[in-house]
This record gives C-alpha cells, structure tokens and sequence, in this order.
C-alpha cells in the first residue's frame, strides 16, 4: 500500500535528516508517495542521503522554511502534504499511525491533521529558560515540525507566506488562514521526538527577531491574533515601557533634569528586575543562570522594541497578499513581435528581459507564459516551428514554471484565448495558486480582461500598437496598473 501523501522536508544540512529518514525507511506501515527534501542553504552541497525511500532533492535558495515548504509542496501531485522539520524523530509506527490520521481527516472532510511532539530533556533538574522555550512546542498549537495538509487547501489559500524568513508564526499563519477561510485543523495520534535546541546566553537575544513577525501578524490579523492562535498576551506592552523608561532617563540626565532621571531610572530598574525575576523563577534556579538572565534582561527590551517598530515599517502593507505567480504574454512583452514567427533565429528579447525575469526568479515568484498563437490554426506556423520558437525564448530568457498557449483563430469560440480568462485560470491551477494571487503583464487590453476575468491583477506595459483606450480603462482599473516597461512593470510587482 502507498500513501497517497508526499513528506516534505525542508533543511539546512543537518546531520538530524539522515536520521529522520532513517527511521522513515526503517518504520512501519505504508510508504509515502514521495519524499521531497528541500535544501534551504544559499549554497547547497550534495546531500548523502541512503536508504530505499523514494526522495527527490529540491533546492529554494536559502529564503527560509516557509518558502521551502512551498517550493516542496508545488513539488508534489498527491491528495495530502505532510511537512517534517529536519531535526524531528518519527516513532517506529509514525507512518502506520499517519495512515489512521489521514483516512480519518479525509471522514471527517477536515483540512489539517497535526501530529504530537514529544520534547524529551537530557539531564537532572529544572529547566532553564531558554529550554523552557524548546518545551512548549509539545503543547502548542499548528505546529508544522509535524504537520499534515491537502494538498487543495494548501493551493486555496496559496500555501505559506514567505514573508516570514524565519522558522517562526509561518506556521501559525498559515493555520490561521486555513480556519479562517471555514476549514477545520485536527489532532492526530502520530508522535515525533524534538529535540531540545542548544542554547547560549545569546540565544534569548536573537530569538527577538520574531518580533518582526509579529508585526506581520498584526498587520495580517488584527490585534487580535494571539488570542487567535491560541496564545495569551506577549511582553511587547511590557519591554515598550521598560525601554520608555531608560530612554527618558537617559533624555532628562543630559538635560539635567535628574528629578526625572531618578524616577525614570527607578521604573526601568523596577520593570527590569520584575522581568528578571519572573525569568528565573521559570528557569532551572542556579547561580550560573540567574547571572545570563540579569544581563540579557537588561537587552532585551530595547531589541525587542527595535525589533518590533522595524517589522512594523516593513510590512506596512502587509494587508494586501502578495503575489505568487507572474504571468507574461510572449510576444511584445517578452519578445518582439515577428508576425506569426516560425523561425526561431527570430526571437529577440525585449530589452531587460532576462534580467527583469531573474529578479522575479530570485524572489521565488512562480513563472508562466500565456499567449495566443492563431498562426497555429491558420496554417501559418506548424506546432513544430512553435515548440523550437518557444524553445529559444527559454534558451535566452531561462526556464518558465509553466507554458499556457491557445493554438485557436480569433472565431473559433474557445474559452483560452485573451481575452477569455481560460490560459490564466489553466496557469494558476498548474502553478499551485489561487488566480487571485497572480499578476499578468502583457501589452493589450485583451491581457488585463484575460486576468481581470480570471480575478487576478493585471499590468499594461504599451506598444506602439497598444490603443489608447486600453491604457485609459487599465490605469482606471483598481486591480491593473501601466507601466513604461518591463523592468518597470517588474518593480511593480516587487513592490506589492
């Protein structure tokens, strides 16, 4: 029996995913359809991977486990997507027990099944506070170290957002998402082992970063969003004092305004030693420990605070999704315009072509081409002179994700041709997005109907032979926009 679930598996080298798929090949009960492992490194090497188990290698340019997760799960052409972080350990009967979850989520029409973690601790005594963090994932909520989703809802809601570049609330979105849009995430029975992550005194101080991701959150979600994801209040209200405080009291001593000072001084010196306190008494209570926690109580606060006000004014706009997938017409967009071009000696980029397309490469945007060729149906051009034409544009401009083309005439009535939406809704389901989430850019008003219909956003870069009533209806449009160029229409997208 196989699975009809591929096991996507982001990582970066660790020794652990040897491990992990060790035990996979060696557990009992069904065998996944496939195995994708994801190399986030900005580097990859060769990954030595032994056993039987059926894996391919994808590599997602180092831009964080949420946009690995996505470059594996588009990867995969089965009902469910299980994701693994690459430094778990599945029980002996983990896909046996995967197989009940799933039969039972498909019975009950649910979205998501969760798996349980298990965060096993070496050694005597109390933890410490920076393990206290590793500890509460076995009792948190979405968590995708082991976490299971159809593979349609994943293309509804158009998978993770790779706006969060860390290993951190991607998960939480995500989920969110999914419940929001009325599915249901269940618990199942299978189990994992997370290790305890190591740690130095450094570490509280790095993991602020995520405050930027709470700023996205808000931003996405509302005030509301912890109570959302199951979580209580955070320490933001709290640091933002704590660093108001030492602030003002730095401001009223180079004023001279010591009264001040003294009270600002007192509040922080009070903020920071409840702070302190409250840290140790969740911590393992030694001498050695309360010394790192005194000083990285005093810095936290302020990283904390930095760390929130520059998420905030990153993602200022995080309202709007970005989008996925940008969608391009051939001829005069990507290359100049030959009249029923058989030839490929023929293919000249537009200028700024291939660079334009290799920023939205680099930024892990999806790629199609969607364009009309009547010449096929009128017998001026044979699919065979297409396919070698095509071939060359992806000689000189680089790969495309996807190639959407209607062979039909003007009067043959099809549902493909611009600008019936047909080519933008075929290269939204072959790229694994929602239309929605999807930008065409092209040189005719036939274009931005095409992905307008389609309910996607459309971007008008003009031709000589563009009418002028085309450029007026798309700057009029609120979901298309005109640009001058391609390179221009590209610094559209990037911007959104």
């Amino acid at each position: 029996m196989t699975l009809d679930a591929t096991i996507v598996i982001p990582t970066i080298g660790r020794e652990s995913l040897q491990r992990l798929l060790t035990a996979l090949d060696r557990g009992e009960g069904p065998r996944p359809a496939q195995v994708i492992v994801v190399d986030d490194r900005p580097a990859p090497q060769a990954l030595t991977l032994n056993g039987d188990l059926p894996v391919k290698v994808l590599e997602s340019g180092g831009r964080g486990p949420a946009a690995a997760r996505n470059v594996g799960w588009r990867a995969a052409d089965t009902r469910w997507v299980c994701f693994l972080d690459d430094d778990v350990l599945p029980t002996a009967t983990w896909l046996s027990v995967l197989a009940a979850d799933l039969a039972a989520a498909d019975a009950a029409g649910v979205a998501g099944s969760q798996g349980r973690l298990d965060v096993p601790r070496e050694g005597a005594g109390r933890p410490t506070d920076d393990e206290q963090r590793t500890l509460r994932l076995a009792t948190a909520r979405w968590i995708t170290a082991d976490m299971a989703y159809r593979g349609d809802v994943l293309v509804e809601v158009g998978g993770f957002d790779a706006r969060f570049p860390r290993a951190y609330r991607e998960d939480s979105d995500i989920a969110l998402r999914i419940t929001t849009a009325g599915h249901t995430i269940a618990v199942g029975d299978r189990r994992c082992e997370h290790p305890v992550a190591p740690a130095t005194w450094r570490t509280s101080l790095r993991v602020q970063a995520g405050n930027r991701d709470n700023a996205l959150m808000r931003r996405k979600f509302g005030p509301d969003w912890r109570a959302r994801i199951g979580e209580g209040d955070g320490r933001l209200p709290a640091h933002t004092a704590t660093t108001a405080a030492a602030v003002g009291s730095l401001l009223a001593l180079a004023t001279r305004r010591h009264r001040v000072a003294a009270v600002a001084a007192v509040a922080w010196a009070a903020l920071t030693a409840e702070f302190t306190l409250r840290r140790y008494r969740g911590g393992s209570r030694t001498a050695a420990e309360l010394g790192r926690i005194i000083v990285s109580s005093m810095l936290i606060p302020p990283l904390a605070v930095a760390h929130r006000v520059a998420g905030e004014w990153q993602h200022r706009h995080a309202e709007t999704d970005p989008p996925l997938a940008v969608l391009l017409d051939r001829d005069d967009t990507l290359i100049e315009d030959g009249p029923y071009l058989n030839d490929p000696r023929g293919v000249v980029p537009m200028p700024g072509a291939r660079r334009a397309l290799d920023r939205l490469r680099d930024r892990g945007l999806l790629l199609a081409v969607v364009t009309n060729q009547s010449g096929v149906a009128r017998g001026l051009i044979t699919p065979e002179q297409l396919g070698e034409v095509n071939a060359e544009v992806v000689g000189q401009l680089g790969t495309f994700d996807s190639w959407q083309v209607c062979l039909h005439a003007e009067d043959d009535g099809c549902a493909c041709r611009k600008p019936a939406p047909g080519m933008v809704l075929a290269a939204a389901a072959a790229l694994g997005v929602p239309p929605q989430r999807c930008v065409l850019i092209g040189d005719t008003g036939g274009d931005v109907q095409a992905a307008l219909t389609a309910g996607g956003r459309a971007i008008l870069v003009p031709t000589d032979r563009t009418r002028v009533e085309e450029i007026s209806a798309a700057r009029s449009h609120p979901c298309a926009d005109v640009a001058p160029t391609l390179t221009a229409a590209v610094d559209m997208v990037l911007r959104t």
